[in-house]
């Protein structure tokens, strides 16, 4: 039984740690099939391509059946469960920022996507305090 008296669907860490693998698996190896019209031989032609999408918590919970607010309270605020969790965390933003970095990931999306993990687009600039001015020589105002 977890902590909150649900019953785990991961009894132990090695269980969760190969559910992650083959849920890292199957991101990795999606296939979608395109559609092209080639000018060349005037004749649409498709083909079936392997895709990849990106790891989340989320999308994990949902492939092994799982709320993910369970998942949390289940695993995550488990000691025994917590550096796997946390590794989880770590290679979903690894992963989100790869694909960026990659270009798999359209660059426009990244602010939103990355928003999740901390980042930010925004620079902020803070002046505090007052800097004294001294005129002197003949820009001096006199009397």
């Amino acid at each position: 039984m977890s902590i909150r008296g649900r019953p785990r669907r991961f009894k132990t860490t090695k269980a969760l740690e190969l559910a992650w693998e083959q849920y890292k698996e199957w991101c990795n190896s999606q296939t979608v099939l395109t559609h092209e019209f080639s000018a060349k031989n005037s004749e649409f032609v498709s083909k079936q391509l392997t895709r990849s999408v990106t790891y989340t918590i989320e999308g994990f919970c949902v492939w092994v059946g799982l709320a993910r607010s369970n998942f949390y309270e289940t695993y995550a605020e488990d000691e025994k469960f917590r550096d796997i969790v946390t590794r989880m965390k770590e290679e979903c933003e690894i992963d989100a920022r790869m694909k960026f970095e990659l270009g798999v990931i359209d660059p426009k999306l990244a602010a939103l996507w990355m928003s999740k993990y901390g980042y930010s687009t925004k620079t902020e600039s803070n002046v505090s305090g007052s800097v004294p001015v001294v005129i002197s020589g003949d820009d001096a105002l006199e009397d």
